[in-house]
């Protein structure tokens, strides 16, 4: 991972410290998604670093788009019952990036979750943290009145094939 701007560094920690205020210990699990998956990738891979520099056992999984049974069966399930490789502590967070995570239907499995955006982007409508980082060396904390979207706005439908 390449080093960190001084500002970018910054944020990440007010967000694990947030995060660690309000999930202190156990099996946690934190989701980080954006329109594009590599701007939730690297947020999320730079999460679980500093969550590791504030001396908590982070595991990364990166799952691209996924389903609800495929995400509690495969991922979740796993997790907590400390089958999950990586997560043998009873004290891990895991952090996922993915498509698909904060829909309406697995929004509740997480302690907490980011929502990345750039530009012109809409932020989801229901997350802890929102992340303009369109400058990527300089991303911000973005508040946004949410209650100009419609709870649908994030809500992702799965992906077409053929």
């Amino acid at each position: 991972m390449d080093e960190l701007t001084e500002a970018r560094q910054a944020l990440l920690d007010s967000i694990a410290d947030e995060f660690l205020h309000n999930s202190p210990r156990g099996r946690r699990l934190l989701a980080v998604e954006s329109e594009t998956g590599e701007r939730a990738t690297r947020f999320a891979d730079e999460l679980a670093t500093v969550l590791g520099a504030h001396e908590q056992h982070a595991v990364r999984v990166s799952l691209g788009d996924v389903d609800e049974q495929t995400l509690r069966h495969d991922t979740v399930e796993p997790f907590r019952a400390g089958r999950l490789p990586g997560a043998t502590d009873p004290d891990t967070v895991l952090v996922v990036d993915g498509r698909r995570l904060l829909n309406l239907a697995v929004r509740g499995i997480w302690h907490f979750s980011v929502w990345v955006l750039a530009g012109d982007e809409l932020p989801h409508a229901s997350v802890d943290v929102i992340v303009d980082a369109t400058d990527e060396s300089a991303p911000k904390r973005y508040f946004y009145d949410l209650c100009r979207l419609p709870p649908s706005v994030g809500e992702r439908p799965a992906t077409q094939v053929g």
